[in-house]
């Protein structure tokens, strides 16, 4: 309507993915064509592949441009002088997905929603409409208040969905046991399940997409799938399966995209690269294999099927993972269950810093700007940025001449191994991949199998200095999987602060992660232990701790309770009482370590640790410190009131666990809590309802760690 009445009106529409701003751009291009009187408006993209030739001319000829928050950050707003006409006559501002932008990214994202917002009114535009989509949040309202530092008053929420949808079934699916008469042989093969159901629809030609939750699955599931389906003879469907997911080249992506959008493929299979709404064409089904980590995810992938007045079915594969089992005994908790409330913290120092050094360079900062960054903003002004004689306050000298360039809103930009194939035949090499280093020492390894399209090759060489992994194309009937371990040790003390009895540190954190070797896997059995030699992955990061004290550890050792089951279970209810825990990790125990039958020599600290996520920064995990006895509280309260027996997504088991809540002991996470809080502890024997642990101790006495000088204990 704007764009009717005002041909000299813009509107700007933001997307949290590239390829969800190209598909979203193409159909609105559609939609003006057909629209008498609009369709010689211009519809462009603005972001980092935009070529720097014709970014002027989208500047001074688009009435739309498709974006997203990096560039508005990055290149907009640092030249707000370039787009002064342009945002003078931003006449809507559109925000997709809102349901993405949470934790610290949400956090950036919203600080950078306020110096657009301040930008705008300054150039005298204070008529902007604000709209924001999302099919998954429960508090949309108050999330986009939060976003976009609206009054609640100024926003309008509408919750019907109107869009067209016919009948649409659910089905949870529990692999059924390998053998009724042998229960301890397992169950069937959750990948096996959900390739063979996937076989069973695309035959009766519906149309599906299998969601997997990380790549190596992704891959597996296309391995078996072309397997199974060349053994059947079915070459007309495998033809018409692909596989989708990060890594893959920006044209196979593009290509894998259009073939699904054109109808061509039958089937595909992906992580949740294809969880956002970018437009494959008409699905019929949906299968999730394993619980997708969180309720909104589940409700966004079974979205995907269905449009277009279709019905439509959607399956959950449950894995054998506690959080999936759960779900199978609830399935009524994936609709009824209360959707979390999404967390933004705008006044994190360290991200409101970062955002006033960028700020300053767009236009001097006054008090009156108090407005759209809180008065949180004055000490920072005071102490970080540099003010004139006229008490307006400017870029610090560190961040010039481009102080966005110093902040990166979604993290450091990792480094990559490029993955090549040797040909077998004339030895020339083909780029097949890009595996992130903190992937690529799990994926990349001599003699191991690198899956890439549903097809095996096999490591020769990799050059650690050129960071180039070069592989050859083997049909194996084998995978590998590496062995490994993950050590996070404190390193030195900056702050220290009391939480009831005990004391919480807070300081340097080291991350060493180390593969020394692998195992070559058939039908679940191990054919072999294979070591290598591989550099570890080792990081600096910020981060706080709690030591066990030695009474609880003795408590728990005398009641025959495995001290690391209940330090796990007791960082994992933690966290879960965190708000913005998506971007603070932990220790996770290992199984194949803590069950070891021989003692194993590697011994941790009786500790409870937790860090900001590598290569984020935010200091959000000084948050969580700075609350630490509230919070061990409330951990306690929860974990000691949940109904469930052994542990369940409410109290101590952790969607994010790279372990898989293995190991884990809700009881012992109970004396853990209460002995950090100083809470007298009655616990017998006959409370416990696990059976009693009798293996070797992986856990001793934490040691002090080295302060720096001067602390003073901070009281709660």
């Amino acid at each position: 309507m704007a764009l009717e009445r005002d041909p000299g009106a813009k509107a700007i529409f933001v997307y949290p993915t590239k390829a969800l701003a190209q598909d979203q751009k193409a159909s609105l291009e559609q939609l003006l064509f057909s629209c008498p009187g609009l369709n010689h408006l211009r519809v462009a993209t603005y972001d980092g592949d935009t070529s720097q030739e014709i970014r002027s001319e989208v500047r001074d000829s688009a009435s739309v441009i498709f974006t997203n928050f990096d560039t508005i950050h990055a290149s907009i707003l640092p030249h707000e002088d370039n787009w002064r006409q342009f945002l003078k006559q931003v006449k809507l501002f559109v925000v997709d997905e809102l349901h993405y932008y949470t934790g610290l990214f949400g956090s950036h994202v919203a600080l950078i929603l306020r110096r657009f917002r301040r930008v705008a009114a300054a150039v005298g535009n204070r008529r902007i409409q604000f709209v924001s989509c999302t099919a998954t949040l429960a508090n949309s309202g108050s999330h986009m208040q939060k976003m976009f530092g609206l009054q609640a008053s100024d926003i309008v929420a509408i919750s019907e969905d109107g869009a067209p949808r016919n009948q649409r079934d659910f089905l949870v699916w529990s692999p059924p046991l390998i053998d009724p008469s042998q229960p301890a042989l397992g169950k069937a093969s959750s990948i096996a399940e959900a390739t063979s159901l996937m076989r069973f629809l695309m035959k009766r030609g519906i149309r599906v997409i299998l969601f997997c939750k990380i790549r190596k699955v992704c891959e597996l599931a296309t391995k078996t799938l072309k397997a199974d389906l060349s053994n059947e003879g079915r070459f007309d469907i495998l033809k018409r399966v692909r596989p989708y997911r990060g890594g893959y080249s920006r044209e196979d992506r593009r290509r894998i995209e259009s073939d699904a959008f054109s109808g061509q493929l039958l089937g595909i299979v992906s992580t949740n690269a294809l969880e956002l709404g970018i437009d494959i064409g008409v699905l019929d089904a949906v299968i999730m294999l394993g619980f997708p980590m969180t309720i909104p995810s589940f409700r966004q992938q079974a979205g995907r099927a269905g449009r277009r007045s279709k019905d439509s079915l959607v399956v959950l594969v449950a894995e054998s993972f506690a959080v999936d089992q759960y779900y199978a005994n609830h399935p009524e908790e994936l609709f009824d269950g209360k959707l979390d409330e999404l967390m933004v913290d705008v006044d994190s120092k360290v991200v409101l810093e970062a955002h006033l050094q960028c700020a300053g360079f767009e236009m001097p900062i006054s008090t009156g700007d108090e407005q759209w960054f809180g008065t949180a903003m004055h000490e920072i002004c005071r102490n970080s940025l540099t003010r004139d004689k006229d008490g307006w306050y400017h870029t610090h000298t560190n961040f010039l001449p481009y102080p966005s360039r110093h902040v990166s809103i979604r993290g450091a930009q990792e480094e990559k191994y490029l993955v090549v194939e040797i040909s077998q035949s004339s030895g020339n090499l083909k780029n097949i991949e890009e595996v992130e280093v903190s992937r690529a020492m799990f994926e990349i390894y001599e003699q191991g199998v690198f899956l890439h399209q549903g097809m095996t090759f096999i490591v020769k060489e990799v050059d650690h200095d050129t960071k180039v992994a070069k592989v050859a194309r083997a049909d194996v009937n084998y995978i590998t999987s590496p062995r490994d371990f993950t050590d996070v040790n404190a390193i030195r003390t900056h702050r220290i602060r009391r939480a009831k009895t005990s004391l919480a540190y807070y300081g340097k954190v080291h991350v060493y992660c180390k593969v020394f070797g692998f195992f070559k896997i058939s039908n679940k059995v191990i054919l072999d232990a294979v070591e290598v030699d591989t550099p570890a992955w080792e990081r600096d990061t910020t981060g706080f701790w709690l030591d066990v004290p030695k009474k609880t550890l003795n408590l728990l050792r005398s009641l025959q309770v495995n001290v690391a089951e209940a330090i796990h279970a007791a960082q994992h209810a933690f966290l879960i009482q965190f708000p913005l825990s998506e971007d603070v990790k932990t220790e996770c125990k290992a199984a194949e370590k803590e069950y070891k039958v021989t003692e194993s020599t590697r011994k941790r600290p009786a500790r409870l640790i937790f860090f900001d996520s590598i290569g984020k920064g935010g200091g959000v995990s000084a948050r969580a410190f700075d609350n630490v006895e509230s919070i061990l509280e409330q951990s306690l309260n929860v974990v000691s009131r949940c109904p469930c027996e052994d542990g369940c997504t409410k109290c101590v088991q952790s969607m994010a666990c790279k372990e898989a809540n293995q190991v884990s002991s809700k009881y012992g996470a109970i004396i853990v809590l209460e002995g950090l809080l100083g809470r007298e502890s009655h616990h017998a024997q006959d409370d416990i309802l696990t059976e009693p642990y009798t293996g070797p101790d992986t856990i001793v006495d934490a040691l002090p760690v080295a302060a720096v000088e001067g602390i003073e204990v901070e009281e709660s």
